[in-house]
């Protein structure tokens, strides 16, 4: 008989989720215990809670979710994962773990549930892939449009700098130590919700300076792009680059001030952060959860991960 017991965080529940997860997706969706772990971190301003499905103690399928307990969060509800193991599908384990998540949300406030996406994301939406449309629109999932995001990616090993952003002068280089202020303060004033709030998490965990590239102008930083390495706090892994020649490194979120917009300074500063990451030896290079497919391949990036985004509305 099956039964649903909490999520708990430590070592044997990531590696039992891991396990669950990994087999029932293509290899290169694949994810090591590690990125659990790190994805259910304590993080401020929301609650995120699972459960486990075991039968007989042996864990068979699992589910997370998220509702935001803050003013910069309110109405914020996310299905952050949800995975049966494939000896264990079509038992109706699914919607059972599904149903008590939507319980959950609906009882902290929700009015709304969102398939991925959450503050710490093991994907923006449904990856293609994983062919589980059908599972959500029977559960009232909204799929009467097809709202698409996507992974981007290149080898960068070829790289030059598109010709029209040649005579752009701009001064972008790595954020160092101590001016982390600075960025944030840039963040604050043009982007204060999500990026400001991720970006002041990262540094709260001591992630360092220099994996961001920022932009200078004569107000101060006016411009930034995240970047991650397989040794940055951020874990590289949640990017699914596997099918990508190493070394690897992952680019964005990336934005510019209002001043700057309109100026090619956007464009520099993602051409500058390109060949940062090249000058390190990077070959696969990745920018995610984007729908900018026609500014990305004037650089060279083409379609590599889609992503289905779905959602759910509750009943007043």
């Amino acid at each position: 008989m099956i039964q649903l017991v909490d999520f708990e965080r430590e070592p044997k529940t990531y590696a039992a989720t891991a396990q669950i997860w990994n087999a029932g997706v293509p290899a290169d969706l694949g994810f090591s215990p590690a990125l659990i772990e790190f994805n259910t971190r304590e993080t401020t301003g929301v609650i995120q809670v699972g459960k486990v499905a075991v039968d007989e103690g042996l864990p068979v399928g699992f589910v997370l979710a998220t509702v935001g307990n803050s003013e910069l969060f309110k109405g914020l509800s996310t299905l952050d994962i949800l995975a049966v193991h494939p000896d264990y599908q079509r038992r109706g384990i699914g919607s059972m773990l599904l149903e008590w998540a939507e319980g959950w949300v609906k009882a902290a406030g929700a009015r709304s549930l969102r398939l991925g996406a959450s503050l710490r994301p093991f994907a923006p939406g449904l990856p293609v892939e994983i062919d589980a449309v059908g599972f959500f629109a029977k559960r009232a999932f909204d799929v009467s449009e097809e709202h698409y995001e996507w992974d981007v990616a290149r080898s960068i090993k070829d790289y030059v700098t598109p010709e029209s952003l040649q005579s752009i002068q701009a001064d972008a280089r790595p954020l160092k130590s101590g001016e982390e202020g600075e960025l944030l303060k840039f963040l604050q004033r043009e982007f204060p919700g999500r990026w400001h709030f991720e970006v002041s998490e990262f540094f709260r965990e001591g992630g360092r300076a220099s994996d961001f590239m920022v932009l200078w102008t004569e107000i101060g930083v006016d411009g930034f792009c995240w970047t991650t390495y397989p040794d940055s706090a951020r874990p590289l892994e949640r990017f699914y680059m596997g099918k990508l020649a190493q070394p690897w490194a992952q680019l964005g979120p990336l934005g510019v001030g209002k001043g700057c917009r309109g100026k090619g300074l956007g464009g520099a500063l993602i051409d500058a952060a390109i060949r940062r990451v090249q000058s390190e030896g990077v070959d696969g290079c990745l920018i995610d959860w984007t729908d900018l497919l026609d500014l990305y391949g004037k650089f060279g990036f083409t379609p590599y991960r889609q992503y289905r985004m779905l959602s759910k509305q509750f009943a007043a």
